[in-house]
């Protein structure tokens, strides 16, 4: 059942904390966009088109290098929102975004958006506090990647993702995508899951489902204090 713009926008973590007047003003001028799958919402470069608040679906955001070759540098499911840091910055978009799956969107158009935050100063301040605690996040996930091997990397991740009643979580998009976003191989990522399989952490009773056995466990791995075996 589709869900109407003030429910996606409720959802949303980025939008937490702003206001009433805000938040009415955010709905007014939102609108719904749906994507399909492996399709581009904008690329590296390109003039920043608003705020993208996920509702249904996946989106990877990625640079690409000289070489050609791909850096995941976040997957972006319901209830969290893309391109916000170049709109509230107002620079044009600094990485790629594609769907991995079919996809639904509100899209708070960057002019109407910028025009709201220099408006209002409360939504502004709740916005640029939204977005620090993005940037924090991300800065935790790059010392994640410097300080922790593979297996501390992939138990923080499982740890961290949605799971359901029984502690059941469906990977999301493709196994290399989520490696990449971890700085490993596609190889070194399914070989970390089936070590943690071993150690009875885990258990993947299909190849995009994992089922969380220990979190306790898992969390000492994800610290460096449990070494793997």
């Amino acid at each position: 059942m589709s869900r109407n713009v003030i429910d996606i926008l409720a959802d949303c973590k980025l939008l937490s904390d702003v206001g009433e007047a805000g938040f009415g003003r955010l709905a007014v001028m939102a609108r719904i966009c749906k994507f399909p799958k492996s399709y581009t919402v904008f690329r590296e470069g390109d003039e920043c088109p608003g705020v993208y608040v996920v509702d249904e679906g996946l989106v990877r955001i990625f640079r690409t290098g000289a070489g050609g070759k791909e850096h995941v540098l976040h997957m972006v499911g319901p209830g969290e929102t893309f391109a916000e840091v170049a709109a509230v910055g107002g620079f044009k978009c600094p990485a790629n975004a594609e769907t991995i799956e079919p996809t639904t969107c509100i899209l708070l158009p960057i002019r109407a958006f910028r025009k709201a935050l220099q408006d209002d100063h409360e939504l502004c301040l709740s916005m640029m506090t939204g977005v620090s605690c993005w940037a924090q996040n991300l800065v935790g996930l790059m010392g994640e990647v410097v300080l922790h091997d593979a297996a501390g990397r992939v138990a923080r991740f499982l740890l961290e993702a949605k799971a359901d009643v029984d502690d059941t979580i469906e990977l999301p998009g493709l196994k290399r995508h989520i490696a990449n976003h971890l700085n490993l191989t596609s190889e070194t990522f399914s070989r970390t899951l089936r070590k943690l399989a071993e150690m009875r952490l885990i258990r993947q009773p299909q190849a995009n489902r994992v089922r969380l056995l220990d979190r306790k466990r898992l969390g000492q791995l994800a610290e460096g204090m449990l070494p793997p075996s």
